[in-house]
């Protein structure tokens, strides 16, 4: 579904991604985890061209992403993308922000959008907040409206950008809660995260990265089991010690 052939990054003179490969299978859950810095958040967003990339190929569902003929905007429909910040539109209510792409994008009425959008925040346990706006939302439904905003086009993959590094830890769960059931209805997912407890539970495989390399890409029960470097042993001994 996902297939990255030696991906390179720069920002100016820094080399953010350097020759990074790996891929996502239909129906596979892959988490990338590493140290801050470590090229995780511009590895998934190169995969919808959010961000742009200077060397290598990216294709998603067999579309070239770096192909200047590419649409862009019809592929990023195609890709649901949630963000560490929910990015929804505060003047506007929580079905408001359900519909708003569905129709411009999609070319949905407002009927169907609507229909759609209220089955998907039954779906993530928000219908009875439908009418409210988003600063009337904790962190955690905020983050779940998101994610019912990014399953209203019908995506063919999923791709979470630290969905919870800025939630309060109570709220934690609810989120991880609904991306796991995603994730058992065989979403093709990439989550970008440091919820190690997720990624044992729910991932098939884990991509570990360091210094904008893909260190690690291996079965999510051999890299909790025995990671191959040095560098992941390190990582995990912090992360997983308390």
């Amino acid at each position: 579904m996902i297939d990255y052939q030696n991906v390179c990054k720069w920002y100016g003179d820094f080399n953010v991604l350097k020759s990074c490969s790996t891929h996502v299978n239909k129906g596979e859950v892959v988490v990338v985890c590493g140290p801050s810095g470590s090229g995780k958040s511009t590895l998934i967003q190169c995969a919808n061209g959010l961000t742009p990339f200077q060397k290598g190929t990216i294709t998603v569902d067999g579309v070239s992403v770096g192909d200047r003929h590419t649409n862009l905007p019809k592929l990023r429909a195609r890709v649901g993308m949630v963000f560490q910040h929910f990015e929804l539109f505060p003047h506007l209510t929580v079905i408001a922000n359900l519909r708003l792409a569905q129709e411009k994008v999609l070319g949905r009425d407002k009927a169907s959008a609507t229909e759609k959008g209220m089955a998907l925040l039954e779906r993530v346990g928000l219908a009875a907040h439908a009418t409210k706006y988003p600063g009337q939302l904790s962190g955690g439904q905020q983050q779940r409206v998101a994610i019912a905003r990014a399953l209203a086009m019908n995506p063919v993959a999923m791709l979470f950008d630290e969905p919870t590094s800025a939630l309060d830890p109570e709220m934690i769960n609810e989120v991880l809660d609904v991306m796991t059931s995603l994730a058992a209805d065989g979403m093709t997912m990439m989550v970008v995260t440091h919820e190690m407890g997720f990624a044992r539970r729910v991932a098939d495989r884990v991509v570990f990265m360091d210094a904008g390399e893909i260190v690690e890409d291996t079965t999510t029960e051999a890299f909790f089991r025995e990671p191959e470097s040095e560098r992941a042993r390190q990582f995990l001994s912090k992360i997983l010690q308390h």
